[in-house]
């Protein structure tokens, strides 16, 4: 319905980002929020996915029309829903994902929340041999290190990080084995988000 929407970026949450355009605010479900915290009433441009369903109608957001079909790609498998979809996106590794996919590596796939061994052979089944047209064109610099800002304390942003992943659907005990290494650097909070990523997905 909505191919993408262009306005300024009003709001950042662990979840979701607010656009605003021609005095309408659009909240949109996005793998990493805070990517968008530098850009903060600044014009950009989001393609988006309407999500319908009896229960629940919702707009999910990515900054590239690859990645947005590479989640189109993932609700098409048995077993993940938009949430799982987004937290397998958030991890900003798509080739690793796809190698894994066409690798027919199991071990790697289940590290993200929500995938289990039947949903990891689903991938598999489901979208191997189906992904080469994303790969080439898909290698997005999501995290920016000129985004951190010294006014932006490292106690709010590994905070606002910690929401963020368990938005993804983390649970506590795995996100505590990673906390105390991340405490250790000074990062912004889409950098932060990114290294706990590398580290759960080992």
């Amino acid at each position: 319905m909505y191919e993408f929407i262009k306005g300024n970026v009003e709001f950042v949450g662990p979840e979701y980002i607010v656009m605003e355009n021609n005095g309408i605010g659009y909240q949109i479900s996005t793998p990493n929020p805070f990517i968008y915290a530098g850009k903060m009433e600044t014009m950009v441009t989001i393609y988006t996915y309407h999500y319908v369903r009896e229960d629940v109608i919702a707009l999910y957001g990515f900054e590239t029309r690859e990645e947005k079909r590479l989640f189109t790609k993932l609700l098409n498998v048995s077993g993940i829903g938009p949430k799982g979809a987004l937290a397998i996106l958030a991890s900003g590794e798509v080739q690793q994902v796809v190698t894994a996919i066409e690798n027919e590596d199991e071990s790697f796939l289940i590290k993200f929340p929500g995938v289990g061994k039947k949903t990891a052979r689903q991938m598999i089944l489901d979208l191997k041999g189906k992904l080469q047209d994303i790969v080439p064109d898909f290698f997005p610099n999501l995290f920016n290190a000129d985004q951190f800002s010294p006014t932006t304390t490292v106690d709010s942003s590994l905070d606002e990080a910690i929401l963020a992943l368990k938005a993804l659907g983390y649970s506590e005990k795995e996100i505590k084995k990673i906390t105390p290494e991340l405490r250790k650097e000074q990062l912004s909070t889409d950098q932060y988000i990114k290294k706990a990523l590398q580290r759960l997905l080992k």
